[in-house]
């Protein structure tokens, strides 16, 4: 089968306490701070911490880094209140991630493959690279700013949450995001059980006359299968697990027996006339949902996914 792939020794905290006099002060043993009866804990601020990469390298964190390159984990960013100092693009800019433009549309581009002289040009103090790359690329990033390879595999959007707020020393809020986003995914799943219990759905991108179903545990297939409840149809559930959008045929398609179908598209295909196509009971019962390709269902992050729930709410409840 076809496939397309779309396409990332922290230091001793230090507590002090003041105190009027020597006999009402005691040290607590167990972490180390100052107990006065009359004085408040005062904690130091951290200075740079060092984490290992997915390199195996070890990077020093710039302490509250302020200008953050992250080119295509915004979405990440984004969700803990960051703005980047610049944000991925295609095609000389003109392509960007539209579901993000509400908070991102001030925000300059950076071509996806990051040249050197584009990143130097934005000043970054802290890089944050998504996907295994060479080190000899890491290097000469390391010569305009730390640069840190993401352990977490960029397919598990919680893991590279984690990662990200561990980084930027926002693990709570990290902890956050995740937290909200799986009580959100539970309306769905409730919505999903109401109105379309043990129903199949597929999402399928639709490019001309060539068709891709999303990978079940990638992207939006993970929100539609294991955040919203769905059934996974037998030729998706058969993907391997190297692709997150792989190409399949209008007859497989039509094989998948599907009862919802989430579609991106931009445009009507001749391939709607076609009489698999009118038989497939998701086209039957009027059960055809339709985003186009600048929606979030191509996207990896929290607000891409919740955005998606939104999606699902909104056609189930048509």
């Amino acid at each position: 089968m076809k496939k397309i792939v779309l396409g990332t020794l922290s230091l001793t905290l230090l507590l002090a306490a003041c105190g009027n006099n020597e006999e009402d002060t005691e040290l607590d043993p167990a972490d180390g701070t100052v107990e006065d009866e009359d004085a408040e804990e005062v904690q130091e601020s951290e200075g740079p911490r060092i984490l290992t990469d997915g390199l195996g390298n070890e990077v020093e964190i710039p302490e509250d880094p302020e200008a953050v390159l992250a080119s295509y984990l915004e979405d990440y960013l984004t969700a803990l209140d960051i703005t980047p100092v610049a944000q991925w693009s295609i095609n000389d800019g003109e392509g960007v991630q539209t579901y993000l433009q509400d908070d991102l549309a001030d925000v300059q581009t950076i071509p996806y493959d990051l040249p050197y002289e584009s990143v130097m040009s934005v000043e970054p103090d802290l890089i944050l690279i998504r996907d295994q790359i060479e080190q000899d690329m890491v290097d000469q990033y390391n010569l305009i700013a730390p640069t840190y390879v993401l352990n977490a595999s960029p397919t598990s959007w919680r893991e590279t949450m984690s990662e990200i707020g561990r980084v930027l020393d926002r693990e709570d809020e990290a902890a956050s995001v995740i937290e909200t986003y799986d009580a959100r995914a539970e309306e769905t799943a409730s919505l999903v059980q109401e109105t379309a219990q043990g129903e199949s759905a597929a999402a399928i991108w639709m490019i001309d006359t060539s068709l891709f179903v999303v990978h079940p545990e990638r992207s939006s297939g993970s929100v539609l299968y294991g955040d919203a409840g769905f059934e996974i149809p037998e030729v998706v559930d058969q993907l391997s697990d190297d692709a997150d959008w792989a190409a399949v045929s209008l007859e497989e398609l039509a094989d998948m027996d599907v009862d919802h179908l989430f579609l991106i598209s931009d445009g009507d295909s001749e391939l709607m006339e076609d009489r698999l196509w009118q038989n497939i009971p998701a086209v039957e019962n009027d059960n055809v949902y339709t985003f186009d390709s600048q929606s979030a269902w191509l996207y990896y992050g929290p607000i891409a996914n919740e955005q998606v729930l939104d999606h699902i709410d909104s056609s189930l409840q048509q």
